[in-house]
This record gives C-alpha cells, sequence and structure tokens, in this order.
C-alpha cells in the first residue's frame, strides 16, 4: 500500500493535507482490505466483523476474520484476527473464509463461518473477542451436491425461535435450537426468493416488519431487500437500499439501530482505487445512515462515496487509547505481537494517523505513547484539524533498546482545548521506514 496511483480529486486532497474522512465516507478500515461487514450491537459497542482479503490477492483469497469495534461510528479499534480457517479441524481446504455472522445468545457469541466448498461452520466463545472454539467439530450444514452453502445471517425472533439463512444463487433456512449449533427439522429452499437476490441474506425484525436485504443481482451488485410478515416468507421485494453502479463489483449488507439511528453497512473497491483501477478481489468495509418510510420500507442510499458518516459523540482521549485505533490510516498496518499485544507498524517517514472528535474538554497537558524504538531520530508531531494544523506538541521516539521492547515516552501539550480531529504525524530524520512500533497512547 505503499505505491499511491491516485486519481486527481484525492490527489488534490492529499497534496492539500485536508482531512479526507470528513468530506464524504470513506472505507472504515485503511490498514487492511476488509469485506462482508456484519455489524453486532452488544454493550453500547458496534462490533464489526469483516472478512479479509490479503493484499496480494487478484482473485478471493481470503484466510481469516477480523474484528472492529467502535462508539461513534467513525473512529475504529483494530482487535485482529478472531478466527481463521485453522480453527475448523475437519476443514481441508486452504482458502474460502467467506462472509460471517456473529451474535450473542444467553451471554455466548456465536460466530457462523462458511468455509466455501465445505459447508457453514459455527464458533462460539465467552467474549465477542473470542477466542473462539468449533464446538461441534463438524459443518453444521454442508449440501454436499452444490456449493451454494455461504453467507450465513442469523436471527433471533420475539418468541426465541432462532432462524439461519444462507446461499448463492438460491436462498435457504433451517430453524436453529437454543444451544444455536445445532438445528430442528429439515433445511428449507425458498421457492419464491426475492427478485435480484444473488447471495449475502441479512435478516431482521423491526418494528413488526421482516426484513432480509441482499446483495443484488451481480454484476455489479446493489443491495436489495424484500419484506414479509413471517420470519419463514413469503418475501415480497421492496426494492434497491442501494442501486448497483459501475463503481462497485460486489456488495454485502449489514444493518443495525445503534444510538437512535440506522445504518447500512456494505463494500467497496475505492481504497484499492487508490493504488489501480485494475481489478482485484480486494475490498473495504463502508457504511452510511440509512432512512425507514411510515409505512417500514427503507429509502434509497446513495452509493458511498455520496455520503457522509456523521460522528455519533464526541472521542474521549483521557484514557487509554489503543494506538491502532483510527478514522483514516493509509499506508500503516496493524499486527499482532508474540506477546499478544496488537501494535501499529509499517509506519513511515511523513504518514499519519488521523482521529475525529476528540474532545480536549478544558484543555490536555501531556501526551504519552507506549513505543518501541531501535533507532534515534523518529518524532511525532501531534496537530489539530489537519497534517499542517496547529502544533500542540511534539514527541521524540527514542531508542527502547530493540523493536520488541517498549517503554513510555511523553511530551507536554499546549493550546488544546475544545472538539477537534487529531493528526499524528510520524517523522524521521534518520529514516524513511519502520520508525518505530505504537502499543497505546493518552492525554492527560
Amino acid at each position: 500500500m505503499k505505491t499511491h496511483l491516485i486519481f486527481l480529486p484525492l490527489l488534490v486532497q492529499i497534496l492539500l493535507n485536508l482531512p479526507i474522512v470528513s468530506s464524504a465516507q470513506n472505507p472504515l478500515i485503511q490498514t487492511k482490505y476488509t469485506a462482508d461487514p456484519a455489524p453486532m450491537v452488544y454493550n453500547d459497542t458496534v462490533f464489526l466483523y469483516t472478512t479479509h482479503d490479503e493484499d496480494d490477492a487478484q482473485g478471493f483469497k481470503m484466510l481469516d476474520w477480523l474484528l472492529y469495534s467502535s462508539t461513534d461510528m467513525v473512529n475504529w479499534t483494530d482487535h485482529g484476527i478472531v478466527a481463521t480457517l485453522k480453527d475448523f479441524k475437519w476443514a481441508t481446504r486452504d482458502n474460502g473464509a467467506w462472509a460471517q455472522q456473529c451474535i450473542e445468545r444467553n451471554g455466548k457469541f456465536y460466530m457462523y463461518c462458511p468455509l466455501h466448498g465445505q459447508g457453514i461452520g459455527v464458533l462460539v466463545a465467552d467474549t465477542p473477542y473470542g477466542p473462539f472454539k468449533d464446538p461441534i467439530n463438524k459443518p453444521l450444514v454442508w449440501q454436499k451436491e452444490h456449493w451454494d452453502d455461504i453467507d450465513p445471517s442469523v436471527f433471533i425472533d420475539d418468541d426465541g425461535q432462532a432462524y439461519m439463512y444462507w446461499g448463492n444463487p438460491n436462498v435457504y433456512y433451517v430453524k436453529l435450537n437454543e444451544d444455536m449449533i445445532s438445528y430442528s427439522g429439515d433445511i428449507v429452499k425458498l421457492e419464491n426468493k426475492p427478485e435480484h437476490y444473488q447471495e449475502g441474506p441479512w435478516v431482521y425484525k423491526r418494528n413488526g416488519h421482516y426484513y432480509m436485504a441482499f446483495a443484488s443481482t451481480c454484476c455489479p451488485e446493489g443491495i436489495g431487500y424484500a419484506m414479509s410478515d413471517s420470519p419463514t416468507g413469503p418475501w415480497t421485494t421492496k426494492g434497491h437500499i442501494m442501486k448497483p453502479t459501475h463503481r462497485s463489483r460486489g456488495n454485502h449488507p449489514g444493518i443495525i439501530d445503534y444510538k437512535g439511528s440506522s445504518y447500512v453497512f456494505g463494500l467497496s473497491y475505492e481504497l484499492m482505487h487508490l493504488e489501480t483501477f485494475k481489478h482485484h478481489e480486494r475490498r473495504s468495509s463502508m457504511a452510511a445512515k440509512m432512512h425507514y418510510n411510515t409505512d417500514g420500507t427503507i429509502q434509497e442510499v446513495p452509493y458511498w462515496a455520496e455520503t457522509i458518516l456523521e460522528q455519533i459523540e464526541p472521542f474521549n482521549p483521557y484514557r487509554r487509547v489503543e494506538a491502532e485505533t483510527m478514522a483514516w490510516g493509509y499506508g500503516l498496518k496493524t499486527e499482532k505481537m508474540p506477546d499478544g499485544r496488537i501494535c501499529l507498524t509499517n509506519i513511515d517517514n511523513n504518514e499519519s494517523l488521523c482521529l475525529r472528535g476528540i474532545d480536549f474538554k478544558k484543555g490536555a497537558r501531556e501526551f504519552s505513547v507506549m513505543a518501541a524504538c531501535s533507532v534515534d531520530g523518529g518524532y511525532i508531531e501531534l496537530r489539530l484539524g489537519s497534517t499542517t494544523g496547529k502544533l500542540i506538541g511534539t514527541l521524540p521516539v527514542t531508542r527502547s533498546g530493540a523493536m520488541d521492547r517498549y517503554k513510555l515516552m511523553s511530551c507536554l501539550i499546549k493550546g488544546a482545548g475544545g472538539v477537534h480531529d487529531l493528526y499524528l504525524c510520524f517523522k524521521s530524520n534518520s529514516q524513511k521506514d519502520n520508525l518505530f512500533f505504537l502499543d497505546y497512547w493518552e492525554f492527560k
């Protein structure tokens, strides 16, 4: 992600050091390629489970599932890999970690994962962060006569009955038992699937209406939806949540209500297009606010790049903040260290990280960061509003002894009060690449 073949509007923004994140919707995550976003609201937090397109993917190269979280919809914390194909001991393929969904029931968290060509498995954990383990050591469903078994969506109705829906190009469902790792009855194939249905069902209930959103007929794919008075149908197609557009070959919906608003998640190729317009399967998760009409139908949402995702609430910097938390950090990477911590890595000279809507209240006096560095000469400029905005502090990142040894480093802060976008601008007088590793930071 270091070779920037950027089209003109973005190039102008970068040259002017304008905060790209404030002008239009951008990929939620920039340190990795993420797709098939599956949001789950739990404990006043959005947990976003995604698939992962590898950086060198040409076609679909998908080996694991990732997790991010946010409480304001714009600043996201990377929690790393939560599950991989290797968690399913019965799986024999080394590729095919396709679109998953995680749901909570009775204090347990169940992740339903398709292993392309080998059915759909289920993992369970005691927390949304994992560790997730396979409780049945076999596929939950696997119709071996075809490869339709992808993209599971799980929904628990008001009466406690849980359902799992899935399929491409057909739609199937089963009634899950209360243990969420087995089902009763037969697999049911919808005889009349929603019009334009392709794959990726997302089923939920709101104000007495049942909804099935889905990726519409390929290609390109938009996001269509159907409604019903019953979780088992019949389903009546209502139209598009987002119309197909030549700017995106695929899509995959996830829908939640959160802190008084409704949101639709999907995917685009916008991040990849910062480097190349040659098509590869390197996708990025997106989100936009969504609105309902009085009759329950959904108002059409413009294409992602034509929407603005507003921050729900200011960000509190007076606490430990993981360095892998950001609204924008193109060019940076995150990595799980041998000791288990997730750190910000691949930090090069003149790169930066942005967090939106930092609430400094009456003013900060000190900034600290836990960092590891093997050379001297690196430093972090703390600026407000843009990479050339007001300088409120400069933190030298001094040698810690080795890249796997961390120490706390601090600097004084002056002129930081009120709510601002915060930019951490990474600089070095001695080298260009891989300046240091960052674990976490905080203001006082």
